[in-house]
């Protein structure tokens, strides 16, 4: 679906597709255990999050130099261009790479390469979130933000995100506390594995401005009323829920119930080389399995602009609410 939409909950390696973790396998010598790239897709399937996550870090080691990154980047641009995506605050997992070898500097400055070029290439703006990998330690973090600091003319905000289940947002306080004092914006995912309550702790002890995921809210009223009144947004991620199990088939899924309540959600990929789509798909799959009219596709996509970080460009934003009004849609398939 071309609707215009902007993409705020996005891991730029797990855009990583088969054929380009072969190309990539291939340019920097590494062996990758699997036969081809269809013996690779086959790999694609998880039982939960914790086996999406052992596969999506080990083949994390194809990606060693600044030109990888940058196709990385690229190919993802090219695809979400083509799915109306026209805004993207993508996200990138350091301490991954560095604990590689690969240092901070080859992941943003290879990362930035495809994203300064963005707009003219793909007609897709951009913006870049650093996570902490929340499985780590708090003292990682910490290191991670310090080796980041050359970087933050390019990096508008953190994130926290890999295992969430024993891992709640106060472990991350300090890490967070630092990156407000240096004018970073900051969101977190909770709520997906994890409870309610590691909802509540990421906008009470960490302060984030977004709950990426935050699909357990609905368990906790009190919870709801509170992120409808606050207008707090939650990046949904539909397929992602589905291919690692937080929710058993789409038609199950509770987003028409979390928009009747009034939040303020929005429809993203995650990791769509991994969970069978990018941003269109998703929109197509729900719309499809949720019966969503018209109207609240358009919600979702307003949604997803209104909760972008363009606070430095209301110009832009209001360019692209407009261009959501305009769309007019396809009929259904």
């Amino acid at each position: 679906m071309s609707l215009p939409k902007a993409e705020l909950h996005l891991h730029i390696e797990g855009t990583l597709e088969p054929e380009l973790a072969f190309e990539l396998a291939a340019r920097n010598g590494v062996e990758l255990p699997y036969a081809d790239t269809d013996a690779l897709r086959k790999a694609y399937r998880f039982e939960d999050l914790q086996s999406f996550l052992n596969l999506y870090y080990e083949l994390m080691a194809v990606l060693r130099t600044e030109r990888d990154f940058e196709d990385l980047a690229n190919a993802y641009l090219a695809r979400a261009a083509a799915q109306g995506v026209r805004h993207a605050e993508i996200f990138f997992d350091p301490q991954a790479h560095i604990a590689r070898g690969v240092e901070m500097g080859t992941v943003v400055e290879g990362l930035w390469r495809a994203l300064a070029r963005s707009e003219d290439v793909h007609g897709v703006s951009t913006q870049l979130i650093m996570c902490f990998l929340r499985d780590e330690s708090a003292q990682s973090a910490l290191e991670t933000l310090e080796a980041a600091k050359p970087y933050l003319d390019r990096i508008v905000g953190v994130g926290l995100d890999s295992a969430e289940v024993g891992h709640p947002p106060v472990k991350f306080r300090e890490v967070y506390e630092a990156a407000a004092a240096l004018g970073l914006r900051r969101v977190a995912h909770a709520g997906e594995e994890g409870p309610p309550e590691y909802i509540v702790e990421a906008l009470d002890v960490l302060g984030v401005e977004r709950i990426d995921h935050g699909l357990r809210c609905m368990e906790s009223p009190e919870l709801v009323a509170r992120l409808v009144r606050d207008r707090v947004p939650l990046t949904l991620c539909p397929l992602s829920n589905v291919r690692l199990r937080t929710v058993d088939v789409l038609a199950d899924h509770p987003l028409p119930a979390m928009l009747d309540a009034g939040l303020l959600c929005t429809v993203n990929s995650d990791d769509p080389a991994y969970f069978g789509g990018y941003a269109g798909d998703n929109f197509d799959a729900v719309r499809s399995a949720l019966g969503l009219g018209e109207e609240r596709l358009r919600e979702l996509a307003r949604n997803s602009f209104l909760a972008s970080f363009l606070e430095h460009d209301e110009e832009l934003r209001a360019r692209y609410l407009a261009e959501v009004d305009a769309y007019e849609f396809s009929p259904r398939p």
